[in-house]
């Protein structure tokens, strides 16, 4: 099963950007569907942005025109670039494949704070 490895977040001021990579393990990565979620204390993880094998992309509408999402199939690497971050997208980010199956390995996700 694909392990996923997520970085880049942090902590910036309302307007700011970011850049979460996500690595993962095994040789399909090419062939998977596969998104980004977040999620904030007490709520379920929510999909946020998706990408297909091919390059076809898919955004939730609070982050349409904001966040962009990419892959690096040579290099088993997933990207969402945030910008014009709002306190709103403040979550733990996770990448995964897109639909979620019956059994789920979640990586340890990373943390983007927006706030003044």
């Amino acid at each position: 099963q694909v392990r996923f490895v997520e970085s880049g977040g942090g902590f910036v001021q309302p307007g700011g950007s970011l850049r979460l990579s996500c690595t993962a393990s095994g040789s399909i990565f090419g062939l998977l569907n596969l998104a980004w979620y977040r999620q904030t204390p007490g709520n379920q993880r929510v999909m946020v942005a998706r990408i297909g094998p091919g390059g076809n992309t898919d955004y939730t509408d609070s982050v349409k025109g904001r966040f962009t999402i990419s892959r690096d199939n040579a290099k088993n690497t997933l990207v969402l670039q945030l910008n014009s971050l709002q306190p709103d997208d403040t979550a733990v980010y996770f990448c995964n494949v897109y639909p979620l199956g019956p059994t789920v390995i979640w990586g340890q996700g990373t943390q983007v704070t927006a706030a003044s």
